[in-house]
């Protein structure tokens, strides 16, 4: 089966600073909009953009979920893709947009098998660069610290 550990960390301003522990490192990212509100889709860009261009998450699949899509007005995945600048990125970056409605849960696990198939391909790409390797001695040597402790 697939297994997440999912950390909600809130679109607040407050909470914002918080967003690169929490992404540091991780195998892929789910940035969840207002497919409603078309006034908040510039400042969902920008951080959106910020999170994607972080050297923590270099290259990090991205699943953005265009949620609310049962409101009057909600913007299409095509709508959110070009407003969010996501046409733009290179094709190294792997991203998705999903037409959610989280209240009743539809579009969610097509999402989400979206972001495992991403992370698999990634993965795969990776196993043999330097990157890749380097990652698995820190991990090894982080593991190993903490059996010891």
């Amino acid at each position: 089966g697939i297994s997440f550990l999912v950390w909600d960390v809130g679109g607040q301003d407050k909470l914002r600073p918080l967003w690169r522990s929490y992404t540091r490192g991780t195998d892929g990212i789910v940035f969840v909009v207002d497919s409603a509100d078309t006034e908040r889709m510039d400042e969902a860009r920008m951080e959106l953009m910020r999170t994607i261009k972080s050297q923590e998450n270099n290259g990090a699949p991205i699943l953005v979920l265009a949620n609310k899509q049962d409101l009057a007005g909600a913007k299409n995945a095509a709508y959110v893709e070009k407003h969010l600048g996501l046409d733009k990125l290179g094709p190294q970056q792997m991203y998705k947009v999903q037409p959610t409605c989280a209240i009743i849960g539809e579009g969610l696990e097509e999402g989400l098998e979206a972001l495992y198939d991403m992370t698999i391909k990634r993965k795969k790409a990776l196993k043999g660069t330097p990157r890749a390797k380097k990652r698995r001695r820190e991990s090894t040597l982080h593991n190993s610290k903490r059996i010891s402790t």
